[in-house]
């Protein structure tokens, strides 16, 4: 990537001065320390607003491709608990609930009630809420919570309760920003003193205000994602205070408007990302090397830096073979009856495939439900249902867990370990599964990002060593 770049680079000049032999034999070090030899790097990682753990994917697939490479989730910091729920079992597989038997239901109430959850990601859990879930939930509400190391409330999280760092992300609620949000007449956006979902950006603010209160080492990198309105007419001035906030506490911040579509995902999905990088202990040409480096994205901001584009085709992507018996339950699932308002949605969406044929289109952007008009897309399908349902069916919760980034492997983690909380219902429900991946950031994206950070600090912020992150290890 970028370091093959510096190589051709030194190798041109040595044809033209012999001394440029150090910086070549440097740089091909750097390569071998980092890349081939014996040293291995932890990369330390705090997902705030961690969902469903799009960044631990991200991070889990580099690691894959460059076995001297190793990250830790140190901590998340996630109220809702299917998203909590649901993170535990991809991360962590298959969760182990005989450890808490000793524990009776007002065991797990009183223990539960110490943390402010959330069902719906926008309004509190009370006491009475958790008494009337069965025992087996709350077991794995608590198993999600010390297996994620979730410190679940952002309001309540504070610097000293965070292990160093070299890496936090945000990826604070979008509510209050969205184009729906102007349906039911909320113009307040990130305004500081909202009391708003999407004003629980500033709680990053107050935590990054209180590591240099107690003189702690603040994270090198932190890496933002929300919908572009954030940097919008309405919301811009609130955008560039958080900006400047940051410029204050040492950090030089970048953002671009980036298209999921251009990263092997077939769906339409822009989403500004902005990462801030803490200079206030480099020397300037440290922080003029860290401009330049940025600077070379293209200037419409549409892909990320040093990204080769990808464009993916969404064959690979949807499930339509119905012979498939798992594959043809979920698609019945999401199949709603013909009334008059689907009948709209007919008409109107973007249609994906027709039987077992694919369009070359992409998906629309996946959002929290796909029973809308319009939505993502829809599949015309052959599954001779009865005359009440629908001759479509929208995207299962499977297609969009793919279209977001994830592994099938992912999703069937969930599907075969999806709690059952009474006769008819398991803990991820059809419409919690769809929000969770609607809510949730594209891995792919995510994936590229943080090899350019990883990139960025092996070539420009400490070539020689590394020493920005954690751990050196044999």
């Amino acid at each position: 990537m970028y370091l093959t770049f510096h190589i051709i680079t030194i190798i041109n000049l040595l044809e033209k001065d012999y001394s440029y032999c150090y910086l070549l034999a440097e740089v091909i070090t750097t390569c071998y320390y980092i890349h081939i030899g014996g040293i291995h790097l932890t990369f330390k990682v705090i997902e705030t607003f961690s969902g469903i753990g799009a960044q631990a994917k991200a991070l889990e697939r580099i690691k894959k491709d460059n076995p001297n490479f190793d990250y830790e989730i140190v901590k998340t910091v996630e109220w809702e608990i299917g998203a909590s729920y649901a993170y535990d079992l991809i991360h962590h597989g298959k969760q182990n609930l005989k450890k808490y038997d000793n524990l009776k239901k007002n065991d797990l109430v009183n223990i539960l009630s110490n943390f402010n959850l959330s069902s719906d990601g926008k309004q509190p859990m009370t006491r009475m809420g958790l008494k009337h879930m069965p025992i087996q939930q709350l077991k794995a509400i608590l198993h999600s919570i010390e297996a994620n190391k979730n410190l679940v409330d952002i309001t309540s999280v504070h610097a000293k309760d965070l292990p160093d760092a070299d890496l936090l992300t945000y990826s604070f609620p979008c509510q209050d920003l969205s184009i729906s949000s102007y349906w039911h007449g909320n113009f307040s956006g990130i305004d500081k003193d909202a009391g708003n979902r999407s004003g629980l950006l500033w709680e990053i603010e107050r935590i990054l205000k209180e590591y240099k209160q107690i003189k702690k080492a603040k994270p090198r990198f932190l890496l933002m994602e929300n919908v572009s309105a954030i940097h919008g007419p309405l919301h811009s001035e609130n955008f560039n205070l958080w900006i400047e906030e940051l410029r204050e506490m040492g950090y030089v911040s970048f953002y671009y408007d980036i298209d999921a579509s251009n990263f092997g995902i077939p769906q339409s999905r822009v989403r500004t990302f902005m990462i801030s990088i803490l200079v206030e202990d480099l020397t300037a040409e440290k922080v003029s090397h860290i401009n330049s480096y940025f600077s070379q994205a293209p200037s419409t901001k549409t892909h990320l830096l040093h990204v080769e584009l990808k464009k993916p085709r969404i064959d690979d992507f949807l499930r339509l073979d119905y012979s498939n018996e798992q594959y043809r339950k979920e698609a019945i699932e999401s199949t709603p009856n013909f009334t008059e308002s689907r009948k709209k949605i007919f008409a109107n969406s973007q249609v994906l495939a027709n039987g077992n044929e694919c369009s070359d289109k992409l998906a629309k952007t996946i959002t929290t439900k796909q029973d809308r008009n319009p939505n993502a897309g829809i599949i015309i399908h052959n599954l001779n249902l009865d005359k009440q349902k629908s001759p479509y069916r929208n995207l299962t919760p499977r297609e969009t867990f793919l279209l977001m980034g994830f592994d099938e492997n992912d999703f069937q983690m969930l599907t075969d370990n999806n709690l059952a909380v009474s006769e008819n219902r398991k803990f991820l429900s059809h419409s919690k599964l769809l929000k969770l991946s609607g809510n949730s950031i594209v891995v792919n994206i995510l994936q590229e990002i943080f090899n350019e950070l990883i990139d960025l600090n092996s070539t420009v912020i400490n070539p020689a060593d590394n020493v920005i992150f954690s751990e050196k290890f044999a």
